[in-house]
């Protein structure tokens, strides 16, 4: 292979094949090496990186006052990008008599606030600091009175002082989508996102997870644009000026964080489940793959409510797309919305599936919406339960491989953000409550819940679950009331489970070790994580032994921080599988043989156990018995083994796989998983350079875009002399997976004549397109100085200054970097860094 196609490849794997590429699997490594663990150790006197921060106490808002309804008529000006809005409250004292109520009103003009008596209005004084709205209400009500408020107000989102956190990177509350309609190819849109407390800024609320309220909205906007918001849409009304007013109601209460509306020019795709209207909200030109996107819904409603023994809550169930939407979904009461990413044309959903957000923000309907947080320290109620829901979902519809594989995927994803923080799931002390919405709530309470099923068992775990909902429904709570359920279901005090799990921060760390003599095996386990932070857990595992190829299964509790168990064991054990469910949270280290690794691939049954004997064992993946190992991987009923056993062997040297090469040959044509096939293209290449042009040319007509795309790379690598052409002919495509291959390509092989195409991609280009095309842009920028114009400085300048995603402003801010010889360059970094605000990039401009 030549030199240039290196850096290609180099660059694809950096970019993870370009951000669209499903081909990234979870690193099985649950095992803490030694070196790690000795890094991760503090000296004597210091404190470890992970070590919980020392933050104030965050309690649940303490209610004074209860809000039980809310009106809303609203109308917008999209040149100022406001919302004009008449709020009626209708509240009363919660608890204590009350003179005076506070309202979160965040950056509004507040015009008047009147106590109303049917049609009349009484001014009552008030005060507003642009955040709080104080209302002397003339007189001490007590919690048998209602008393309704009138508001008169005007909301400016984008004057109110924004912040965010990586799960919601904004919290403006109300966003308008080219107001102006001045950008092309992007529709003019208005819609909301509430949570954590970013509703009031386009409504004056008590903006907190413990309250409830039920609502009605009377939207008011020009005819051509399609509305939604929560409950049932109860008519549309035309009026004199030109313009509709819809009116839609929420019936049943829930938190006002939970609120929303969501305004473009949508086609409404209908579909049902029982007598429940379904419905998904797509631009028109998803009109035809909308049911395909969503289309599982109901079959997910089906599946949830009868496993819960509840009845999905909700008037309706919505889905609807936004543009530069500032999460990935939020689950707001009976109308989720989702990113742009979901609308898939024919060819991309070859490629992809978002069944696993979908059934997130459906379970949230009952975890979170019908039950909710009391405060934001108990998030994990609703997040880990949603996160559980993929994993409920992928095991009922695709099979116990996959729902391991996303269980991989989490484990992963706690350990490593365990390297520098460890919290407790439910923790009232924190920083801000943005930081809840990390990989603890979500990734590691998912994987508790597991635990916990596993605990008590299918029965018992459905049943408690039931009877949380049912208990609780309609209100707000902390994680005791979920303890209390599962207790008073199984009988037993599982105060031990909730202690360690939710209110401790950490892991439990072990190492396992084994020694056979006279049919006796002695398994000992040792805990060895930091006591002084984290507990001595309490673990019931199970241990299975294969002698002469027979299992046992033994139940067993860990419980100390050293314990030696003692199993009967007619011969030397050919394998020795702890926690053979693999269902512990933790990290584990046991040391296997090479034949206790190759047995346990083709016996222990679990995919986890499976990727792991392959990555313990590829170092020695040119050993003959060892590679044949790989190729039964290469041809495993689940994809991620036959990915991973690829991912391994392709970087070997290519006589080292010759006998494995018609097979993976065969894989990057026939494999039916599209990532598979792009993973064997691009090992292909990694051995053969020209010798597969044939082959490549051939999977650039492949129907998946991830195909075509690992193709033009792999193509590109061979110095054919029509490459170039090859990757003229595919420049216009609709797929970010190919824009963002070409843009591989073109950032190391491509001159001047290339700048038009990054230019016009780069503006066209989605968040997270937009993020990996930088990569590229910055290197192509590098090669080609004569392309580093006034236009592509204050290009960049405007991304890295005011792009709402931070890492694209860190993006477009290295991208800079290439050219920051120029003067004129150097001043608009330190103008960056100079009106930066958020803390993560501060950091990494060394501020």
């Amino acid at each position: 292979m030549n030199h240039r196609f290196l850096s290609i490849v180099g660059l694809a794997a950096a970019m993870a094949f370009a951000g669209g590429c499903n081909i990234n699997k979870p690193v099985l490594d649950t095992k803490p090496q030694a070196a790690a663990a000795a890094k991760a150790s503090p000296s004597a006197g210091t404190e470890p990186v992970w070590a919980p921060k020392k933050h104030s106490f965050n309690p649940s808002r303490t209610r004074e006052h209860d809000l039980l309804h809310t009106t809303l008529r609203i109308s917008f000006n999209w040149e100022k990008q406001y919302l004009h809005g008449l709020a009626e409250l209708t509240l009363k004292p919660y608890f204590y008599p009350q003179r005076q109520l506070v309202l979160d009103a965040k950056g509004m003009d507040i015009h008047s606030v009147h106590l109303m008596e049917g049609y009349d209005g009484k001014e009552l004084k008030h005060t507003y600091d642009g955040l709080k709205l104080t209302v002397d209400l003339g007189k001490e009500y007590t919690r048998d009175e209602k008393y309704k408020l009138e508001i008169d107000y005007t909301a400016k989102p984008n004057e109110y002082a924004s912040s965010g956190s990586d799960a919601i990177t904004d919290d403006k509350g109300l966003y308008f989508i080219n107001p102006l309609g001045t950008e092309p190819n992007k529709p003019r849109q208005i819609w909301t996102q509430g949570e954590t407390e970013a509703n009031s800024v386009w409504f004056p609320t008590i903006d907190a997870p413990n309250e409830r309220m039920t609502q009605d909205i009377y939207i008011t906007i020009d005819p051509e644009f399609t509305t939604l918001s929560n409950g049932t849409f109860i008519y549309s009304r035309q009026n004199a000026d030109g313009t509709k007013t819809d009116y839609w109601k929420q019936e049943e209460p829930h938190a006002p964080y939970l609120a929303m509306l969501a305004i473009g020019e949508y086609v409404v795709v209908e579909d049902s489940w029982r007598e429940l209207e379904v419905n998904y909200y797509v631009e028109p030109a998803y009109e035809k793959t909308a049911k395909k996107i969503f289309g599982n819904t109901p079959e997910m409603l089906e599946f949830f409510t009868t496993k819960l023994g509840v009845d999905y809550p909700w008037a309706k169930y919505s889905q609807v797309v936004v543009r530069d939407f500032v999460s990935g979904a939020m689950e707001n009461t009976s109308a989720s919305t989702f990113m742009e990413d979901l609308q898939l044309n024919e060819r991309e959903l070859l490629d992809k599936s978002w069944d696993g957000i979908i059934a997130h923000e459906l379970f949230h309907q009952w975890f979170g919406n019908l039950v909710t947080t009391e405060s934001w320290a108990n998030l994990p109620l609703n997040e880990a339960f949603a996160n559980y829901s993929e994993y409920l979902w992928a095991e009922y519809k695709y099979g116990p491989d996959e729902a391991a594989y996303l269980h991989l995927g989490e484990l992963e994803q706690y350990l490593d953000e365990a390297e520098t923080k460890r919290e407790p799931l439910i923790r009232y002390y924190y920083n801000d409550r943005e930081d809840m919405f990390d990989s603890h709530s979500y990734a590691k309470g998912g994987r508790v819940l597991h635990m916990l099923r596993k605990l008590v068992g299918d029965e018992a775990w459905w049943a408690s679950l039931n009877l949380y909902l049912t208990r609780n429904k309609y209100s707000d709570v902390e994680v005791a009331e979920l303890r209390m359920a599962f207790e008073d279901v199984t009988g037993q005090d599982l105060m031990w489970f909730f202690d360690q799990w939710f209110m401790k921060p950490g892991h439990p760390e072990l190492i396992v070790t084994q020694r056979y003599s006279k049919g006796q095996l002695q398994l000992q386990v040792q805990q060895v994580q930091d006591s002084t932070y984290m507990p001595v857990y309490r673990l019931p595992v199970q241990v299975a032994i294969w002698s002469d190829g027979k299992k046992q299964v033994h139940p067993v509790v860990i419980d100390k921080a050293q314990q030696v168990f003692s199993f009967e064991a007619p011969t030397q054990p050919q394998l020795v599988l702890f926690d053979a469910e693999q269902q512990l949270l933790a990290t584990v280290e046991h040391e296997k043989t090479e034949d206790e690794l190759l047995f346990q691939f083709r016996h222990a049954g679990q995919l986890a156990s499976k990727l792991e004997a392959l990555q313990e064992l590829q170092d020695q993946a040119a050993r003959a018995q060892v590679q044949g190992m790989y190729k039964e991987a290469l041809q495993d009923a689940h994809w991620s083994v036959r990915s991973t056993a690829l991912g391994i062997l392709s970087r070997l040297k290519e006589g080292q796989v010759s006998t494995l090469e018609p097979l993976i040959r065969q894989m990057a044509v026939k494999d039916k998983k599209s990532a598979v096939r792009a993973e064997a293209l691009l090992a292909l290449a990694g051995w053969g350079g020209p010798r597969y042009q044939s082959l490549y040319n051939q999977a650039m007509n492949d129907s998946s875009y991830q195909v075509a795309a690992a193709a033009l790379l792999a193509y590109a690598g061979t110095g054919a002399g029509d490459a170039s052409q090859k990757m003229t002919q595919f420049e216009k495509e609709d797929s970010e997976e190919v824009a963002l291959a070409l843009a591989t390509v073109y950032a190391v092989q491509a001159g001047p004549e290339k700048y038009d195409w990054f230019m016009e991609k780069l503006h066209k280009a989605s968040n997270n397109q937009l993020y990996y095309l930088l990569q590229s842009f910055g290197a192509y920028l590098a090669s080609n100085p004569e392309t580093n114009t006034p236009e592509v400085i204050t290009f960049l300048g405007e991304l890295a200054k005011s792009h709402r995603l931070y890492y694209v402003r860190a993006a477009a801010y290295q991208t800079l970097m290439v050219m920051s010889d120029k003067p004129e360059v150097e001043t608009l970094m330190q103008q960056i860094k100079a009106n930066e605000k958020d803390e993560r990039l501060l950091q990494m401009y060394g501020m």
